[in-house]
């Protein structure tokens, strides 16, 4: 069989092949939302429901997607370099610790309060995992992006923030895991480990979008295919307000049963109290990037359905989790209302995103790997080949 009939190849093994990282952030998207929907101020049985099930299809889709990706690296060992030197997929295998944290953070809220002290240690397990999967993720891919593309700045995109979301959701994973294990000295380093990739994720990602506004301000506009990324400097704004208000709440009850920082009384509420604060400038800045983004899409024309459109939600998703949280801090009756507004944005374009996935996934125009085209895999050897047939004939 040629090259070229085993490029145009249906079935299984197309989809195996070119399943890229990029499919896991599905897995973030929905895990968001699931979150978003348990954590609802004003909640009844049937959103509990509702966010159980988004949970169960969170784990399946993770585990399938996990299955998929170690299948495809190990029948196509040379995949992985070149998924490794592409300047967009590379960035995407940190949403696989992503998508893991978000199941992390609904086996606490879900899972321990029905099976107890078992599921948290699972928790506590998977959640060393995901920190050390996540710094692997931000410090290499962070380097190889200073040490190895010194492209123009035109190139940039908001994507350069993903390696950093997954460690600002370690340190939010981390919060709360701290909050149902038992053993006082764990819970302790859990939220010091916590503050400490809280320490790392958002400085970086501060950094990385002051070089993004410099980009959109002295640079062309994005191209169509990759405008929807705009959105995205909203979650680690966001996330970073969500983690350090649920570092801060776990301080004030932590600190004085451990008798942390002895000889500074109240320690834990000032640590709660500049948790509000942080939240709530973040917050605010959150919104002027979330009506720059909408703006800027709005104004864009169209453009075409991809992977990133999955980027709409997860955003969109962790603001809804940091306006939940001040809310409820600051018994904020319009904050609630606002959070339950954007649940429902967010569950509206997740119904609407999938059902352009399934029905692109069917017809398989959602299974391409740009990736491919970059290392002599796919591109040069059917050119290669075709070149030779024609030299031959």
């Amino acid at each position: 069989m040629s090259l070229e009939n085993n490029a145009k190849k249906h079935g299984f093994q197309r989809i195996v092949r070119n399943f890229t990282p990029s499919w896991f952030i599905i897995t973030m998207s929905t895990g968001a939302l699931s979150i978003a929907l348990h954590q609802l101020p004003y909640n009844g049985s049937w959103l509990q429901i509702i966010s159980t099930i988004f949970f169960v299809l969170n784990l399946v889709l993770f585990l399938l997607f996990t299955f998929i990706s170690c299948l495809r690296y190990f029948l196509y060992p040379s995949i992985f370099p070149a998924v490794l030197h592409h300047p967009h997929q590379s960035l995407f295998l940190a949403t696989f610790p992503v998508g893991l944290a978000t199941l992390i953070n609904m086996t606490v809220l879900v899972c321990v309060p029905v099976w107890g002290s078992g599921m948290a240690t699972l928790a506590w397990v998977l959640w060393w995992i995901d920190s050390v999967l996540a710094l692997v993720a931000c410090f290499h891919l962070t380097f190889v992006i200073m040490s190895n593309r010194r492209s123009d700045l035109a190139e940039m995109t908001a994507l350069y923030l993903i390696p950093i979301v997954s460690v600002v959701i370690a340190a939010t994973s981390g919060g709360l895991v701290a909050g149902v294990i038992l053993d006082l000295d764990h819970r302790l380093w859990a939220l010091v480990i916590s503050y400490i990739l809280w320490g790392i994720g958002s400085p970086l990602s501060w950094i990385i979008l002051t070089l993004y506004f410099l980009r959109m301000t002295v640079h062309k506009p994005l191209k169509r295919e990759v405008i929807v990324s705009l959105l995205l400097p909203v979650g680690p704004l966001s996330l970073s307000g969500f983690s350090i208000i649920v570092l801060g709440k776990l301080s004030r009850n932590l600190f004085p049963t451990t008798h942390t920082l002895p000889k500074f009384a109240g320690a834990g509420d000032v640590f709660y109290a500049v948790g509000i604060l942080v939240g709530l400038v973040l917050w605010g800045f959150s919104i002027a990037w979330f009506f720059v983004a909408v703006a800027t899409i709005a104004t864009s024309g169209g453009f075409p359905f991809n992977m990133g459109w999955w980027g709409f939600i997860f955003p969109v998703g962790v603001f809804t989790l940091l306006t939940i949280s001040l809310g409820e801090e600051l018994e904020s009756h319009f904050l609630k209302v606002l959070s339950c507004v954007l649940t429902g944005m967010c569950v509206v374009m997740w119904l609407v995103v999938a059902a352009g996935t399934v029905r692109r996934s069917w017809t398989g125009k959602m299974f391409f790997a740009p990736c491919l085209g970059t290392d002599l895999f796919m591109r040069r050897k059917l050119g290669f080949a075709r070149k030779n047939r024609k030299n031959s004939v």
